[in-house]
């Protein structure tokens, strides 16, 4: 399906590692500080994509506009750089993926919306980022997903056209900087979707349902 692609750039929580039972602990840990009773992961878990906005709305129901909000953010913060890789694993399939593209003399990296001090220590400790060409937080340009910037940076940072490379990442603001920045797009529908997610209104090229799928797509590179 993808033709002349030289290189793959993957979203990170959600699409290459599973770190909402991390993420939901930081945010637990806020609910049983404060004597509230604990919340299951799988409450947490839909949300993980999206990071303290989503978790501090499971653990407390609150949102941005909320005049606490800032504060509790960065108690969050605190907690999760506390333990950052604890439960944190690699999805399935995801390093047999990266084997077979570096077999395949393709570079790959990361372009997440995670913030640089936690994308640095925790790429750091996962010795699968090791091989990484471009690893891109959520600040390392002005502007997040779903604006291209970080996508475009990622690029330039390969010396690559965006139109040789494909963007794979299981939010729909992940195809959205995608579209935006040229590249194909492939939606990760093993990711923190929930049951009700139409995946399918995303406009990306093409989804897959476990990683090892990715290759496929990628048959007559």
């Amino acid at each position: 399906m993808f033709h002349h692609i030289r290189a793959v750039l993957f979203d990170l929580d959600g699409t290459l590692i599973d770190s909402a039972p991390d993420l939901g602990a930081a945010a637990d840990k806020m609910r049983t500080d404060r004597g509230l009773p604990p919340l299951p992961l799988a409450q947490y878990r839909p949300m993980a994509g999206a990071g303290a906005r989503g978790m501090l709305g499971e653990a407390f129901g609150i949102n941005p506009d909320h005049p606490g909000f800032a504060a509790l953010r960065e108690e969050f913060f605190v907690n999760y750089g506390a333990c950052l890789t604890q439960r944190t694993t690699i999805f399935a399939q995801v390093p047999e993926l990266i084997d077979q593209l570096l077999c395949r003399n393709m570079a790959w990296g990361v372009v997440t919306n995670k913030m640089a001090r936690f994308t640095e220590p925790l790429t750091r400790t996962i010795p699968l980022f090791v091989t990484a060409a471009a690893i891109i937080s959520g600040d390392t340009t002005p502007h997040a997903k779903p604006h291209p910037a970080p996508l475009l940076e990622a690029a330039a940072r390969l010396k690559l056209s965006p139109e040789q490379c494909i963007y794979v990442g299981d939010d729909e603001r992940d195809i959205a900087a995608g579209l935006a920045a040229g590249m194909g797009t492939v939606a990760a529908t093993y990711g923190y979707l929930g049951a009700n997610t139409a995946v399918q209104n995303w406009g990306a090229h093409a989804a897959i349902k476990f990683p090892s799928e990715l290759l496929q797509l990628l048959a007559s590179v």
